[in-house]
């Protein structure tokens, strides 16, 4: 499958479109067909490793433990692990997969099935990407305008 990667920490000069390996979902794992990803600043400072302190979490000093940046995915499920019962092949399903170890700047990511949700058929792919990371962030701070 092709995937945007990324072997070391810096600017989007480092990102690279691969060649990698397709996943397999384990038991309790979903196989996405990605359609759509919504990049943001996460994804952003886990690129450049900035602040400084993401190399220890996520990764080392040297290149990041996760070579696939992509956090909000919407996409179809493909497969299923055999402890799945949310998701059957053919749902249409959006979610944050960052716990899951990202991976949404390809063609397919293996996720928890606890990372995703169906997507509803009145918005696109696209629309559904926009949601976990970014929407989310928006709602809150349109929430706690009063608290400011």
């Amino acid at each position: 499958m092709k995937a945007i990667i990324y072997t070391h920490y810096g600017s989007p000069d480092v990102l690279k479109v691969a060649e990698t390996e397709k996943p397999k979902p384990k038991e309790n794992e979903v196989l996405v067909s990605v359609r759509a990803v919504s990049i943001n600043a996460a994804d952003w400072h886990l690129l450049r490793a900035d602040p400084f302190i993401i190399r220890l979490m996520v990764g080392n000093l040297i290149s990041p433990k996760y070579q696939i940046l992509g956090a909000d995915i919407a996409g179809k499920v493909e497969t299923v692990g055999k402890g799945v019962t949310l998701f059957r092949p053919g749902d249409e399903v959006f979610g944050d997969i960052s716990a899951c170890g990202w991976g949404g700047l390809a063609e397919y990511a293996a996720v928890s099935e606890n990372a995703l949700v169906t997507k509803p058929v009145n918005i696109s792919f696209e629309e559904a990407a926009a949601v976990p990371l970014a929407a989310v962030a928006a709602l809150k701070g349109l929430r706690d305008m009063g608290k400011i």
